[in-house]
């Protein structure tokens, strides 16, 4: 597969789960910590976790955007997408994640916002990135 780049960001972390992490051009900056369900202190920092949480959200609505105008169906502007993010140990060693997308699409027919769920889960890059590594649940709000 090759991939157009149109778009690329770096960010670089120290500390690991309990460090910081920001992006190269300083827009973005946080404090980590590792949950007390994973051996950590817990403390008011974000996780990894977290974060591809709300990245996986966020991209899922833009995908979301996209497949409207592909099916020709209005995308409410009140458009939800909670992400919840699992981790733990995986079966054949390691530790894996799982992700849960519930999606709210309020107004939208049943079988039209199904519809836009399966094309935005098609496009979406991150839904793309998983595909095949992660389970991933779409459930409609």
């Amino acid at each position: 597969m090759t991939v157009d780049v149109k778009y690329r960001t770096t960010a670089s972390a120290t500390g690991g789960r309990d460090g910081s992490a920001r992006t190269e051009d300083g827009s973005f900056q946080v404090q980590l910590s590792t949950p007390k369900e994973l051996g950590g202190a817990g403390g008011p920092g974000a996780n990894p976790e977290q974060l591809f949480a709300a990245g996986y959200s966020a991209c899922f609505i833009g995908a979301l955007k996209v497949a409207g105008g592909q099916l020709k169906l209005k995308v409410p502007a009140d458009t939800t997408v909670t992400a919840t993010v699992g981790i733990g140990p995986r079966s054949e060693g390691g530790f894996g994640i799982t992700a849960d997308l519930k999606v709210s699409l309020p107004g939208l027919d049943r079988a039209e916002a199904e519809r836009l769920v399966e094309a935005a889960h098609q496009i979406c890059p991150y839904s793309n990135a998983t595909r095949g590594n992660v389970d991933v649940g779409l459930t409609l709000a």
